[in-house]
């Protein structure tokens, strides 16, 4: 089990690990062993998830999600398998734990009476000085 909160977890049958030769460093072995791990998570088809959370995760994937509705990470940071392997999963666990928790909804507030007469107030003062500064009127004499 993938365990991203306490109340949301995912089964390890949902998972699909594939191991690919990384590029980096690796010295001799970097040709030879394949380091690099491919998780694919089908978020779409995924029964563990409520569809919000399906939804949001969509988002929160961007590139990383296919048109089948699939996420695709690719873990090489590492030279060892097992590192690049935990490193994949938790980098799902995040974009899932951060779906998981909902954004409060942000009602804007009003602006004071008080601040809007201070902002014209200051504008008035500020157009009378700039209204000083241009050329005397004309004599009427």
């Amino acid at each position: 089990m993938l365990i991203i909160s306490p109340a949301l977890s995912i089964d390890e049958a949902e998972l699909d690990e594939r191991f690919v030769r990384a590029s980096g460093p690796g010295g001799q072995n970097v040709n030879k062993l394949s380091s690099a791990v491919q998780l694919r998570f089908d978020l779409a088809g995924s029964r563990s998830l409520p569809s919000a959370v399906k939804q949001r995760a969509a988002r929160l994937a961007g590139r990383r999600l296919t048109r089948e509705g699939v996420v695709v990470i690719i873990a090489q940071r590492f030279r060892t398998q097992e590192r690049n392997r935990v490193d994949a999963r938790e980098r799902l666990a995040a974009i899932l734990r951060q779906a998981a928790d909902p954004q409060p909804i942000r009602r804007p507030t009003r602006v004071p009476a008080a601040a809007k007469r201070q902002r014209l107030d200051e504008k008035k003062r500020r157009a009378e000085r700039k209204a000083q500064r241009g050329a005397p009127p004309p004599d009427a004499e």
